[in-house]
Parts: structure tokens; C-alpha cells; sequence
């Protein structure tokens, strides 16, 4: 009987561009491709992954040297001038036959005149060809999920923006034929609105709320909303003000056991994602 741990659930890929597309005004689609890409697969839902970026002027991600359980410790002690760009990004479609992952890449700021973070301008720059690399899953039970109704629930919440679009995507495709759910997703535009499948017996709503990101229709919108009776699940993300508000709403106001409530907040107005990543590697 063998004492060897099992293998982790995760493994680094080399990968590259294979297209762009801009999908909508606020969202711009890569879809990378490589020879080991068909090892990779997803729990489905919100299913997250790193992603490493070349810094401008490298043709491919500087790695650390060690890429087994050392990795992280050797990022950070990496030059930030230097070393990859790292940042987490969720599933928006994994295929096989040809094998292919796309991501999308919220176009933050391009509304307010200025160019957004480094992986918003890679998105909008990468060409076919293009390096980067992805530690990503190969094991289907790899806790990178997040959304996790326990038993008993009845209805599932879901709210969202744009950058937590793709996790709703995720999600309404996992979700069993006939599940309720209210969804509420904001977006910047109109022409953001996406036709995303699902079996769930789901209600979307979808609310305009401009680029200034400086309304939260969200809010007042569940605020306003009758919610079906029995015993939620809720699932709200986006940006980090709004998702805190939510909660409070849902928990203080609703009366939903916190504990049945998963948020995440995928930025933060005011902040830029370098700002974040500081915050959490200093």
C-alpha cells in the first residue's frame, strides 16, 4: 500500500494566443491553446486559474525557477520589474477537440480616458503567437470553485458586473435543469448583455449601469426585488463596495444566514490591480 501523496490538482502550462475578439464594448475575449492544454479541466461554476503575463518588451512570462509547491515564495522575491505579471482569472469556456481556453478581460477604464491595468492593455494588444502561462486544474475536485450550495437550499441568488461575468456564465451552465435562481448582472453598456445557457429555471435580470462605475443599480435592485420563499443560497461579486453592501442587505435587512452567503469582491473602485496585489503579496 503506497504512502505517496496524490498529485496535486493543479499544473503549469506553456501557452499562447491563438485569437482576440472583442466581445463587447467592456469585454475582450483571448483564447490561448498549446500541446498539453487537453490535461486542463474545470469543476465548472467559477472555476479560477493564474494566469502569467509577459511584462512589455519579453516574449514570454519570466517564471520562477521553481515551479513545484516553492513557486509563490519565489515570485514575490522576484524583481516586480521583472518577473510575470500574475493575476486570477476565471473559466470562460475550456474545449477539447482542438483544445482551447478562452478568458475574457474586463476593459476597465476605457470609459474614463485612461488605459486600465497591465492585463486589460495585454488583452487589447496580444497577437496570435503570444506567450503566457496558466497554473492551472487537472483534477476536477480542485477547490478553486468557490460557489458551493449546501444541502437544502432551494434558490440560488446570484449577482454580478461585468467582472464576474464569466463566473456566472460558469455557473448558470453547472447548475441542474430547473434550479431557481435570480441573477441580477450589471454591465456598462448595453451591447454588453450576453445570451448565457443554462437549464436553471433562472430569472436574469440585466441593469445598464454606464462606464463611470459610479452607480451601483445592483443594490437597489435587490433591494427592491420580492424574493422567492424557502431557503436561499446567494453568490454576489464584483466590485468589493457593492458586494459588501450586498451582503449587509442580504444578511442585515433579509435575514440570510451569512454562513449561506459566498462574496467575493473582484476589485475595488479607486484601486487599480496593482494596488490590490500589493496589498495582498506586501
Amino acid at each position: 500500500m503506497s504512502d505517496a501523496p496524490p498529485p496535486p490538482p493543479y499544473r503549469w502550462f506553456d501557452l499562447h494566443v491563438i485569437r482576440t475578439e472583442r466581445v463587447s464594448p467592456s469585454l475582450v475575449r483571448v483564447t490561448l491553446g498549446g500541446d498539453r492544454l487537453g490535461d486542463m479541466v474545470t469543476d465548472g461554476r467559477d472555476q479560477r486559474f493564474k494566469l502569467f503575463l509577459p511584462q512589455p518588451g519579453q516574449d514570454a512570462p519570466v517564471l520562477p525557477d521553481d515551479l513545484g509547491t516553492g513557486w509563490y515564495a519565489e515570485w514575490r522575491r522576484q524583481d516586480p520589474a521583472v518577473r510575470a505579471v500574475m493575476r486570477s482569472y476565471t473559466v470562460r469556456e475550456l474545449r477539447h477537440d482542438p483544445d482551447e481556453l478562452d478568458i475574457d478581460f474586463v476593459q476597465h477604464g476605457d470609459g474614463d480616458g485612461h488605459r486600465g491595468g497591465p492585463a486589460s492593455l495585454w488583452s487589447r494588444t496580444a497577437r496570435p503567437g503570444d506567450r503566457v502561462a496558466v497554473l492551472g486544474p487537472v483534477a476536477e475536485d480542485n477547490g478553486g470553485a468557490d460557489f458551493q450550495p449546501p444541502t437544502g437550499t432551494d434558490w440560488v441568488l446570484l449577482t454580478a458586473d461585468e467582472s464576474a461575468l464569466p463566473a456566472v456564465a460558469g455557473i448558470l451552465a453547472w447548475l441542474p435543469a430547473g434550479t431557481p435562481a435570480r441573477v441580477w448582472i450589471e454591465v456598462g453598456h448595453p451591447d454588453d448583455v450576453q445570451d448565457l445557457k443554462t437549464e436553471a429555471d433562472a430569472d436574469i435580470t440585466w441593469l445598464i449601469r454606464g462606464n463611470s462605475h459610479r452607480e451601483a443599480p445592483t443594490l437597489d435592485a435587490v433591494r427592491a426585488a420580492d424574493l422567492p420563499p424557502g431557503t436561499p443560497y446567494a453568490w454576489i461579486a464584483g466590485e468589493s463596495g457593492t458586494v459588501r453592501a450586498l451582503r449587509r442587505h442580504l444578511v442585515g435587512d433579509r435575514g440570510i444566514d451569512r454562513r449561506a452567503i459566498t462574496f467575493t469582491g473582484y476589485w475595488r473602485r479607486g484601486a487599480t490591480e496593482e494596488d490590490l496585489l500589493a496589498e495582498l503579496t506586501g
